[in-house]
């Protein structure tokens, strides 16, 4: 549709102009800083960075119930810039120009219904939000979309030139690092860092396919971490690692797409999200308070949190319950079959003390939780869900198995919905899914099949088949005729089919 199809008080805002006036503001000290240069940490005291809008309160001059309008209107554009995470411009990166954006098909995937059997299993209404319909399969791409949009803007404005983007990875980062990256062949070059034979065969194959330059380091991702940072303070490159705010500023969207798959009605919602890095959960809970700030959403919904007992820095410092004596300590990670997650010091942890404090102040009560699950919950859940209809990796399985245990603890009634983060596509993680079925998981994992879970190929070749067909060798005439009939036996003897 055209700008001129929709009402008249929403077109001067379907397609936004570059506003604002975007800043880094530490989180510790709060020494505040430019955006004309990457930057990461803090000079001053050395914590992380938050982006934040000095002039955000212009954004709600405009009613509530006007910019849902305006979103929902913006969306029927066909204007590839507005199609992606920038749908929300305003709110993801209003100093932006529209020219600067990158869209590679990022952002509002599937909210899709459990069945039945399931919602009885978990004991609520629950949904996937399929990420793994992201370009390269998964959550990361909303990040590097900003992040990468971002420094296209910085090129543009001639404020960098001749860009090595890098990171550290478990899988998923790389690859839409990678691929965002690729886009702006020429200017930018990519490289990446991942633990040595942690990665999954199909995740290492999308950096390589990009063009990136893949390094494999041994030891787990914190050790990939620390080397990336030490790149990023002593060499001139673009860390695009949850470090990177600008990252967080584009997985904001996935908060703004729950909200208005659900007509901005965030009343008895409950989002499950995994924890690694600690970057996305801080981006969900950044995001939902941004449009309750502006009206947009009238009520916080709840958030828990996901981390596996494998790797569970989080849930360990949220046990304390007075909030006076917590002390984070990064853990020694064990393997997980949630890869993603397997980070024992996540960078972004000072963003979730702050933003979390801040949620449960502006809700009027705790309504950010940590559930933890084991290694078992996980395929288990993940398995049974992909057999009632779903594509959910593990992580999608590792918030199913989360949501069990808070609907356990009390945590979610009954009557609430649950929006579950599927951030990948179940394929990248299909050689998780082989372990289970052959029963050769290495004892580290701590994973027994289930036999009712176990699924695997049958063979049907009746001893008294003397013709088969051969690729260039197909059967003829009675040879053929009787190979159908005793194949067709065959099965239908296995599946107990009844004769018509």
């Amino acid at each position: 549709m055209k700008t001129e199809d929709f009402p008249k008080h929403i077109q001067p805002h379907l397609v936004p102009e570059p506003s604002g006036h975007l800043i880094y503001r530490c989180l510790g000290c709060k020494s505040e800083y430019g955006i004309e240069k990457l930057l990461y940490t803090c000079s001053q005291c050395g914590q992380v960075l938050l982006l934040h809008d000095p002039e955000f309160d212009r954004l709600k001059k405009i009613p509530g119930k006007t910019w849902q309008q305006i979103f929902d209107y913006r969306k029927m554009l066909n204007i590839p810039s507005l199609k992606g995470i920038y749908l929300f411009h305003e709110f993801i990166g209003p100093v932006i120009p529209l020219e600067s954006v990158i869209y590679l098909g990022e952002g509002h995937t599937p909210v899709v219904e459990s069945n039945a059997r399931l919602q009885e299993m978990a004991g609520c209404k629950f949904y996937f939000k399929n990420d793994g319909q992201n370009p390269s399969a998964s959550f990361k791409d909303r990040g590097m979309a900003s992040a990468l949009s971002y420094i296209q803007y910085l090129i543009q404005q001639g404020h960098v030139s001749d860009v090595l983007a890098i990171c550290a990875s478990t899988g998923d980062t790389s690859a839409a690092a990678a691929l965002y990256a690729s886009y702006l062949q020429g200017n930018v070059k990519s490289a990446v860092l991942l633990p040595h034979g942690k990665v999954t065969p199909q995740q290492l194959s999308q950096p390589l396919g990009s063009g990136a330059s893949v390094f494999e380091i041994p030891g787990v991702f914190d050790d990939c971490m620390k080397i990336v940072e030490a790149l990023s303070e002593n060499y001139n490159v673009a860390l695009l690692n949850s470090k990177n705010a600008w990252r967080i500023l584009g997985q904001e969207s996935y908060s703004y797409e729950i909200a208005q798959a659900f007509e901005y009605d965030m009343t008895d919602k409950v989002v499950v999200v995994p924890i690694g890095n600690a970057g996305n959960i801080t981006a969900v809970i950044n995001g939902f308070l941004k449009f309750f700030e502006t009206g947009i959403i009238d009520t916080l919904p709840k958030i828990i949190g996901v981390q596996s007992e494998h790797a569970n820095p989080v849930y360990k410092y949220y046990l304390e319950p007075d909030a006076e004596k917590r002390h984070f300590e990064p853990v020694t990670v064990r393997p997980s079959v949630a890869q993603a997650a397997m980070i024992g010091n996540p960078v972004s942890m000072p963003r979730v003390i702050h933003l979390v404090e801040e949620y449960n102040k502006k809700a009027g009560a705790q309504h950010v939780f940590v559930a933890e699950v084991t290694e078992q919950n996980i395929m288990d859940c993940q398995l049974t869900a992909n057999r009632n209809g779903h594509v959910a990796c593990t992580h999608g399985g590792e918030c199913l198995a989360g949501l069990i245990q808070a609907r356990q603890k009390g945590l979610v009634g009954n009557h609430e919905t649950a929006i579950l983060d599927s951030t990948a596509h179940a394929l990248k993680f299909s050689g998780f899914q082989g372990m289970y079925f052959e029963n050769n998981f290495p004892e580290a994992y701590e994973v027994i099949p289930d036999p009712g879970l176990i699924n695997t190929t049958a063979l049907i070749l009746p001893a008294d088949l003397e013709h088969v067909p051969e690729p260039g060798k197909p059967l003829h005439g009675e040879s053929l005729s009787f190979f159908i009939h005793r194949i067709s036996e065959e099965i239908a003897k296995l599946l107990d089919l009844q004769k018509v």
